[in-house]
């Protein structure tokens, strides 16, 4: 690998990072030499990643939505493992369900996980790494923020707050050489993807007509992306959301 797009070195966070793509972007970020620590609920599937993964990687189990506790997160990885070089805030939920029979506690559901927790543990790994005037935050967007996709009006919602809070964050960090970046994954071959997908051949077939590359991506795809956006490559990128979709964005 080009030693530009190398993150030896580098220490990444990365939410949700058990399974799918926050898995598959440790895994890519190992593969370009960094050290990675992800979270989760459960520790099983977190002892397994980690197996998996390698010596570099570590594990914390954690809840976001409990936001009493992210700053202690931060200050227990930078303690024992190191400062965080790169946050990935990947964790996140979403609630297929007609927009008339979602309740104010289903809205508030998601969007404390997707947005809410998603500052509060921005902003604490932000202070660290404005004080070091170093660092590469990664939000993880979604096609439900670049256009209407029914049922799922609070993910929806959510996620168009991330795209928001990248520009503001990227017009207040940038000067201290901490860049702002989202990842706007396409249709992507998920386990929790195919599963929705299967028990809805209509919607599938429609994701599939309008994403022009004809298939869906792999969870490498975004794990790729990620590294770019984390390493010397991409050193005067910021303020971005870069659809990861075989074209599906463009529409047709």
């Amino acid at each position: 690998m080009n030693p530009i797009f190398s993150l030896e070195g580098k220490i990444a966070l990365i939410t949700g990072g058990g399974s799918g793509i926050g898995n598959a972007i440790a895994k890519c970020m190992i593969a370009a030499g960094g050290t990675v620590v992800i979270t989760g609920r459960r520790e099983t599937p977190l002892q397994e990643a980690v197996t998996e993964l390698g010596e570099k990687a570590h594990y914390v189990v954690n809840d976001v939505t409990d936001l009493s506790q992210l700053e202690a997160l931060v200050e227990q990885i930078e303690t024992t493992i190191g400062p965080i070089d790169v946050l990935v805030n990947n964790a996140g939920i979403n609630m297929k369900k007609p927009a008339l029979e979602v309740s104010d506690e289903d809205f508030q559901r998601i969007i404390h996980t997707n947005l809410s927790a998603v500052f509060s543990l921005t902003r604490a790994c932000a202070k660290r790494m404005v004080a070091r005037q170093s660092g590469s935050i990664l939000m993880i967007s979604s096609m439900a923020a670049y256009y209407g996709i029914d049922r799922v009006v609070a993910y929806g919602a959510s996620k168009s707050g991330v795209e928001g809070m990248v520009q503001v964050l990227t017009s207040e960090f940038s000067k201290f050489n901490v860049r702002v970046n989202a990842i706007a994954p396409g249709f992507i071959e998920t386990a929790m993807m195919k599963t929705a997908m299967s028990s809805d051949p209509d919607r599938m077939n429609k994701a599939l007509d309008r994403t022009p590359m004809g298939y869906f991506g792999k969870p490498e795809d975004i794990g790729w992306a990620a590294v770019y956006l984390s390493s010397e490559a991409a050193k005067y990128v910021t303020g971005v959301s870069l659809p990861v979709d075989g074209g599906n964005s463009i529409g047709f």
